[in-house]
């Protein structure tokens, strides 16, 4: 076998509470996480030279700053394999978005790598690379939701009781046509005098602990996101859009990751189908926004 294609799902944050700035210059979080049943696809074939890749997507970068090309070397030199590979990534998630959809980019090649060359690393030589590669890049190891500690390198899988109230549930992102820069809205975070250090960890601890000892709290009583705090008021767009999904269509809508991307649960109770609350969502935004429908996998 030459040749591979692999799913490169995008991800969502239902809980996100940012607890600390590190003295590496990262910031500790507890977040809950789960993949997408929607997202990129990265086609690999061998090649006796360098890697290469290609995107459909013009705005992606093909350099060294790709993930996808770091992870693939990262896993050469872990490896001490030689051959090259071209990689072809057909682009659906947007940058900007608050979707990991450069993690899991970098993982599906590592992955993809990994089937080629008949599994030279094990999970664990896996889980190394992808936390070399960036904070995140572990949880799309997992195939279902997962609880993220530290910078989001230690992950720990959900058991099947409580991931049986997030997987399979339909949901729907959305994003306007602008992005949120990670690295401000870290920095937002910081001037704003958050996060609180041991205080917020004890607490961000505490309300996950809450949701999981109650077996009838449905995934709507999980949903939190630091970056709320700051992301709204510098970006007003967002959070009008979602107060009227609340008022008008009895949702539970929220901010993934650090955004601008959004998603509302669909099968909770709420006063609608997919179908008209996409209609606001480009009445509010325009028609240039993104709207998917997907299932929490």
């Amino acid at each position: 076998m030459n040749s591979a294609t692999v799913a490169s799902p995008a991800k969502l944050n239902l809980f996100l509470a940012v607890t600390g700035r590190r003295g590496d210059g990262y910031h500790d979080l507890v977040s809950v996480v789960a993949p997408v049943t929607w997202g990129d696809t990265l086609h690999v074939r061998l090649s006796g030279g360098d890697f290469t890749l290609s995107c459909n997507d013009p705005a992606v970068p093909l350099d060294e700053t790709n993930l996808v090309l770091r992870a693939a070397r990262a896993f050469r030199s872990a490896t001490g394999l030689a051959s090259g590979a071209a990689f072809a990534l057909e682009k659906r998630i947007p940058t900007g978005a608050g979707l990991g959809g450069g993690s899991s980019n970098a993982v599906a090649a590592l992955r993809a790598l990994n089937r080629l060359f008949g599994g030279p690393l094990d999970e664990q030589g896996l889980a190394r690379l992808s936390a070399q590669l960036g904070s995140d890049c572990s949880l799309f190891l997992q195939e279902g939701p997962s609880v993220l500690r530290g910078r989001g390198e230690q992950v720990a899988r959900i058991g099947a009781r409580d991931a049986g109230r997030l997987s399979g549930r339909r949901v729907l992102l959305f994003k306007p046509d602008f992005g949120i820069g990670t690295a401000w809205a870290y920095g937002a975070l910081d001037l704003a005098g958050q996060p609180a250090g041991a205080t917020a960890g004890r607490d961000a601890e505490r309300r996950l602990e809450a949701w999981l000892a109650d077996p009838q709290a449905p995934a709507e009583k999980l949903l939190f996101n630091s970056f709320e705090s700051v992301a709204f008021p510098k970006f007003p767009a967002l959070p009008l859009l979602l107060d009227r999904m609340r008022r008008d269509f009895g949702l539970a809508p929220g901010l993934s990751g650090s955004g601008s991307a959004c998603f509302a649960l669909m099968d909770g109770g709420g006063r609608c189908d997919a179908d008209r609350v996409s209609a606001l969502i480009k009445e509010t935004w325009g028609s240039s926004a993104l709207v998917v429908e997907a299932r929490i996998a």
